[in-house]
């Protein structure tokens, strides 16, 4: 996430520019791969997945973003096309503002456009490690990394519960694994303490991270 201080000056940019206020519930798609881009989207509340899907139809995860990110950056493109799918994690609201506002900001407003070079500073360093992580990670690896992604916490005791989507089959497309694989890891985090869950509520204790250390010398 970005400092606090840049996203409060986010929020004014959008206040500023009159961004228009939009409500998603979870699971709903916000856009999609290979839409049109107009608009830049500034997230107010709630959690969004980013994802692509290749030419061979192979799913991955890109980014989880929150309260403060923007999303859809890829609208002050040429040609201006949606390069990824954002869906709605949990229930969220977004704030849209369209291209001709994002680019009369880039010429009028100096800290704007300081507050949007470090938003894409950010988003290629997600970039890199997520595919660093498709790369050299293990699928119980990258599984331990997107739900600590999902639901980040720092303590042990009384995590955040969090109704997100959980969809193992989706869940199983972003890591590259099975549906049966998993359910397999799933539980297995659940039998260690590493997570509680049940239906689409999910609990995530910090121990998690201890499965991306396993093997290490």
């Amino acid at each position: 996430m970005l400092p606090d201080t840049l996203i409060a000056r986010g929020s004014d940019f959008v206040t500023k520019y009159g961004g228009r206020a939009r409500k998603y519930k979870k699971q709903a798609p916000i856009y999609v791969q290979g839409d049109r881009a107009g608009e830049l989207l500034y997230i107010v509340s709630g959690k969004v997945l980013a994802t692509i899907v290749s030419e061979s139809g192979k799913e991955a995860l890109i980014a989880v973003l929150v309260p403060g990110d923007f999303i859809g950056e890829d609208c002050v493109d040429d040609p201006a096309v949606r390069l990824s799918t954002a869906t709605a994690a949990t229930d969220c609201e977004v704030a849209a503002l369209p291209t001709s506002d994002v680019l009369r900001a880039f010429s009028d407003d100096l800290e704007f456009t300081k507050l949007f070079a470090a938003f894409l500073m950010q988003r290629n360093k997600q970039l890199k490690a997520a595919l660093v992580d498709q790369m050299l990670l293990s699928s119980e690896k990258r599984l331990a990394r997107l739900l600590l992604r999902l639901v980040p916490t720092e303590k042990e005791i009384e995590p955040d519960l969090v109704d997100i989507l959980i969809n193992q089959d989706m869940i199983a497309r972003m890591v590259g694994t099975t549906r049966s694989r998993i359910n397999e890891f799933m539980n297995k985090f659940r039998k260690l303490g590493h997570i509680e869950y049940s239906n689409d509520r999910l609990k995530v204790y910090s121990s998690l991270n201890a499965i991306l250390t396993e093997g290490d010398a």
